[in-house]
């Protein structure tokens, strides 16, 4: 076993060479395949071997992990990833998220990390003021916008359940007075998800019919009361359509009912004056939950919960203990569902300081241009853009529903560019969606040259019955 002291030696070299293999990494993503290959993928079986029964010298760990791992990557810090609403990383996010891991901070409480949790208190007062949410709004750092919106409705279903005299902290959930949920019909995935841990049950969720670019009707809203949590979408994730958050929230306020935001990505469109009005109402709403991760470009992993009522996320997700001194300031760990967890306040800092309100606008209203550029693009060459862009996401379908799945493939396979497939009202397509403060025009083009070129290699296969 290698003693402590030689194991401190080796840490300086240890990362000079970490930060070498780091940037030679960052300065090639632009020229680097955005999907790994076969080849590539086939390679990662060299990881699969017995538990070492002795320490691996650290360089040859960092060696094998940039030899095998790095080609094995989605180029999401270059700018021709198109999928799954994946943002990038700023150069001063990434630096921080450097510095972060030097540092090791455990942001859970203030006595831990008094810089993680000053930091993150900032954040998510940036965050406020940016989306035009109130000043005095509590919430905390996750790991997604599932988990913040998890959190959410933990604190909703309190809040609620409160007000019929049920004390769920106490009580639990057995034989608790039953709540409604509303949402619409193109509810996302991961709010269902959400959901579900918090008790609800996908089943007992009253959908509402959509429109024909995925917004709930609000003239179709059921009966409200005060047990109702409403879920509406800020940024629909396959046509980017924004729910109508001014009639809903107006119909749920009227009713004493709670509305809660699925904003994962969209509700960033509130920092730019073109895009805002899109978001009008919403931030009317009681709960808001969002990604940093996205299209403020922060890096992986952070996503932000945010509560009009304070109260009742403390209350719901407080805890006490003997060696845990209670504190006049905030404290991370009773405002999300984890205590441990790192300092992600850190980068999410760093890229809002380097971007500013105007990066932040121009960053949303450029990545929307060129989903415009896209969608422009496709359409001039003959092919059906499904939705109204709105903002950063196009829908296209290549035709039948077997050519549409194969120019995917194609595209993923061939490493120009990355884009996903969906099924939109009954149609095959592929998402697009720009959100990478990377991509330029000269992006666009190309992966628009190989999207069309195998497009029109496709369009004649022999339709499958």
């Amino acid at each position: 076993m290698q003693p402590r002291e030689t194991l401190k030696s080796q840490s300086s070299e240890l990362l000079n060479r970490t930060a070498e293999k780091a940037i030679r990494y960052v300065d090639n993503a632009s020229a680097r395949r955005v999907g790994p290959s076969s080849s590539e993928l086939t390679a990662l079986a060299g990881f699969h071997e017995p538990l070492p029964t002795e320490p691996c010298d650290a360089v040859d760990v960092l060696r094998q992990l940039d030899a095998i791992g790095s080609p094995a990557t989605m180029t999401l810090t270059g700018g021709r990833y198109f999928g799954f609403v994946n943002g990038g990383i700023v150069p001063a996010a990434l630096a921080a998220s450097w510095m972060a891991a030097a540092w090791n901070q455990n942001a859970s409480l203030r006595v831990m990390s008094p810089i993680a949790v000053e930091l993150e208190d900032v954040v998510l007062q940036w965050i406020c003021e940016a989306l035009g949410l109130p000043s005095d709004c509590h919430g905390g750092l996750v790991s997604c916008a599932t988990m913040a919106s998890f959190t959410a409705l933990l604190a909703a279903r309190h809040a609620l359940l409160k007000k019929t005299g049920w004390d769920v902290t106490e009580d639990g959930m057995f034989g608790a007075p039953p709540i409604q949920v509303v949402a619409g019909e193109e509810v996302l995935a991961s709010l269902l998800k959400a959901l579900s841990m918090a008790g609800f049950g996908r089943k007992r969720v009253t959908i509402v019919v959509a429109d024909g670019q995925g917004r709930m009707r609000a003239d179709r809203l059921p009966r409200l009361s005060e047990r109702t949590i409403v879920c509406i979408q800020a940024g629909n994730v396959n046509t980017g359509a924004f729910d109508p958050a001014e009639e809903i929230c107006a119909a749920a306020q009227e009713q004493g009912a709670w509305v809660h935001v699925d904003g994962a990505f969209g509700l960033w469109a509130r920092v730019s004056p073109k895009y805002s009005h899109l978001t009008r109402g919403f931030e009317n709403a009681d709960a808001w939950a969002t990604d940093a991760h996205k299209w403020p470009n922060a890096g992986y992993d952070c996503g932000v919960v945010l509560l009009r009522n304070g109260d009742s996320l403390r209350t719901a997700l407080g805890i006490t203990a003997a060696y845990l001194e209670p504190g006049t300031r905030r404290e991370p760990m009773h405002h999300t569902p984890d205590s441990s967890r790192r300092a992600r306040g850190v980068e999410v800092w760093a890229a809002l300081k380097s971007l500013g309100r105007a990066g932040l606008r121009e960053l949303v209203e450029r990545t929307c241009s060129h989903a415009q550029r896209f969608a422009k693009g496709l359409r001039d060459a003959g092919f059906q853009v499904l939705n109204d862009v709105a903002i950063n996401q196009v829908l296209v379908s290549f035709g039948a529903p077997e050519v549409t799945r194969e120019v995917i493939r194609r595209i993923q396979e061939g490493g120009t560019c990355w884009c996903g497939g969906t099924v939109w009202q009954g149609k095959t397509a592929m998402r697009i969606s720009v959100s990478s403060w990377a991509t330029t025009e000269a992006d666009v083009d190309q992966s628009l040259e190989a999207i069309v070129r195998l497009a029109r290699e496709c369009r004649f296969l022999p339709s499958r019955t």
